[in-house]
């Protein structure tokens, strides 16, 4: 291994996962991966978010020789169905009428490449949010005040969406925002990044 210190590269474009990271790096790049995020047949939420974080992974290191790449992908579930990001004020508000009072899963998987080795780190974080019996004013408020087009199930739990539910459960808080923390520094320590 290099005496050089790895490069560590976040393979996505969030800013929601990047304002995360900067948590625990002060300095990182950010790589597009391109990766192609269509479901396959039959494919489980969770293996669906793995099999995704490992391809970011490997796409933003393709040409990376000594670096650390992190790459994460989330996939949200109501009775087996993957909610995606709702795109429109409209869909958002469908989203969260189907989620009223129900529990929504969601599957954050993370993975950590050290191109130096080769070494694969993956972990998959499981969190359940109940949400409240929600009327219609109240999410049509939301969705018109915090405006949550670009993000899976319709909400922002970092901001005015906490409203929304009766609890959250969850190992790893950072988690549902879209990049496990508690996991990520330890995946990062193993690696031997000083964390903290």
């Amino acid at each position: 291994m290099s005496d050089t210190p790895p490069r560590i590269v976040l393979a996505s474009t969030s800013h929601y996962r990047a304002d995360l990271l900067r948590r625990l790096l002060p300095d990182f790049e950010q790589r597009a991966p391109g990766t192609d995020e269509t479901a396959l047949p039959d494919e489980a939420p969770g293996t669906r978010a793995a099999r995704l974080a490992i391809a970011k992974a490997m796409a933003a290191a393709d040409d990376l020789a000594n670096a650390l790449v992190i790459g994460s992908d989330q996939v949200a579930e109501l009775d087996g169905k993957t909610l995606g990001k709702p795109g429109t004020a409209a869909h958002a508000c469908a989203q969260l009428t189907a989620s009223s009072g129900r529990v929504v899963h969601f599957h954050t998987a993370l993975c950590l490449l050290d191109t130096r080795d080769g070494c694969r780190q993956l972990h998959v974080d499981h969190t359940r949010v109940h949400f409240r019996a929600l009327e219609a004013q109240e999410i049509e408020r939301y969705v018109a005040r915090e405006q949550p087009l670009d993000c899976a199930g319709s909400f922002k739990c970092e901001g005015l969406g906490i409203s929304l539910f009766e609890r959250i459960d969850s190992e790893d808080p950072t988690a549902l925002i879209g990049l496990p923390l508690i996991a990520l520094a330890g995946m990062l320590r193993s690696a031997g990044a000083a964390i903290p």
